[in-house]
């Protein structure tokens, strides 16, 4: 045997090896990336809390520099309102906030000013006052919602459109995405309707969809 065919036979069974050992690195790295979690729906269960928090208890509220610390939407009344991180449930909704005054961001949603749509819920009321979102219902195109990051950077939206679906039928893929795919978006949403008899659900979920304008 030759000294160059032994060679050839050597770098020809280290190539080899070196591409099943990609092949098998590559199959461990993949098989560790977390799947994107499946949203089903948002379980609007009712609020625990009707308390509305102390001005100097909004003004100290604090959230990582990059997450939504405040919601403001001028046109119904919103002031700086916190916004609380909210995940998935074992059924694969995503929770809602404790408190009818204060509003929830699905954390596996967008960033303030992120690709993607950033999703905010607030309650519509409880059984004996309005909830933060009682008047979204009243935001029309064109109206603006400000977003105040931790780091307190701004971000300015503006309503394009508004959409009703029944409870049960949310579309969540829509809900999720941006009403333009090419701009960053903020939807929000909250209950809208009539209570089903016997529960204290209402039937409908009002969704506004809104883009980024400034931020």
């Amino acid at each position: 045997m030759s000294i160059g065919y032994s060679i050839r036979k050597h770098q020809a069974a280290l190539l080899i090896s070196v591409g099943i050992i990609g092949l098998i690195t590559s199959g461990i790295i993949y098989i560790r990336q977390p799947k994107p979690p499946k949203v089903t729906s948002v379980t609007v269960a009712a609020a625990t809390s009707s308390v509305k928090p102390a001005a100097k208890v909004v003004s100290q509220y604090t959230v990582p520099a990059t997450d939504p610390r405040y919601i403001a939407i001028s046109s119904i009344g919103v002031g700086n309102t916190p916004v609380e991180e909210l995940g998935l449930l074992k059924d694969g909704s995503i929770a809602t906030p404790n408190n009818i005054y204060e509003t929830g961001w699905y954390g596996g949603s967008a960033k303030p000013g992120q690709p993607g749509a950033m999703f905010i819920y607030g309650h519509v009321s409880s059984w004996t006052a309005d909830g933060v979102f009682y008047n979204l219902k009243k935001l029309v195109p064109g109206d603006t919602v400000t977003v105040t990051r931790g780091d307190n950077q701004q971000f300015t939206y503006k309503v394009i459109t508004s959409k009703v679906y029944p409870y049960n039928n949310v579309d969540m893929k829509a809900v999720l995405s941006p009403v333009q795919a090419s701009i960053p978006g903020l939807n929000l949403m909250t209950c809208t309707g009539k209570v089903i008899s016997g529960t204290s659900e209402f039937n409908e979920r009002l969704v506004v969809f809104t883009s980024l304008v400034k931020g």
